[in-house]
């Protein structure tokens, strides 16, 4: 039987727990800065990695988190500026909260574009990596998120290499256990000087990414 909401009522009260949504946000940051290490982090950084430990429960993660010193400046100047941020999976680009976006920002992901299972196959590559070729110019001055492929961050800093558009930032963080831990050393080592963010290891995913990119977007904590 349908219930209409005039005459819905919540369930009894059975558990003891915090139900307010912005005081469990509050908690939740106040508890990551009290159990989390953050000192090795550049002041600024500190917010999006409190962020990205509340996406993933796991406190022990900023023990793995390596930023470069410009990599929040950059990144935010280049969102205010009004540039797209790019990513290599559509569940980063769909953790992407669009009210945080300072400028209406594009959020772009050519993972689904009908011309990738075709390049991935002739260049004997995965679709993830095929989808960087997509990019172009849109690439330059780009925030760039990378969650889900190692491929892809290889691809991407290859593309650089010879020549390609330059992105403003980069947070690159591919989950898994072939070439995950490989591709962010490279990033970090990269000689463009493009700044970065890594979770060094095998850690990583599109949840981390989206995280870290909602933290970049916006200033404030919450």
């Amino acid at each position: 039987m349908d219930v209409s909401t005039e005459t819905r009522q919540p369930p009894t009260r059975r558990y003891d727990y915090v139900a307010d949504g912005a005081e469990i946000y509050r908690q939740s940051f106040a508890t990551i800065r009290s159990e989390a290490h953050l000192g090795h982090l550049p002041e600024d950084a500190r917010v999006v990695a409190v962020r990205m430990v509340h996406a993933s429960g796991d406190v022990d993660l900023t023990e793995h988190i390596a930023v470069h010193p410009r990599l929040v400046a950059d990144a935010r100047a280049a969102l205010r500026s009004g540039a797209p941020v790019i990513t290599d999976a559509q569940m980063i680009a769909s953790g992407i909260t669009r009210a945080r976006l300072p400028r209406d920002n594009e959020v772009i992901c050519t993972l689904r574009d009908e011309r990738v299972p075709a390049l991935a196959r002739e260049w004997g590559t995965t679709r993830s990596a095929a989808a960087v070729s997509l990019w172009g110019d849109r690439l330059e001055g780009a925030v760039v998120a990378i969650g889900n492929a190692p491929t892809a961050l290889f691809h991407l800093l290859e593309t650089i290499a010879d020549g390609g558009p330059r992105p403003a930032a980069v947070v690159g963080i591919p989950v898994g256990f072939i070439g995950s831990a490989e591709s962010k050393v490279a990033l970090a080592e990269n000689p463009f000087d493009i700044p970065w963010l890594v979770v060094h290891g095998r850690r990583g995913g599109s949840a981390l990414a989206a995280a870290a990119v909602n933290a970049l977007a916006r200033e404030e904590e919450l």
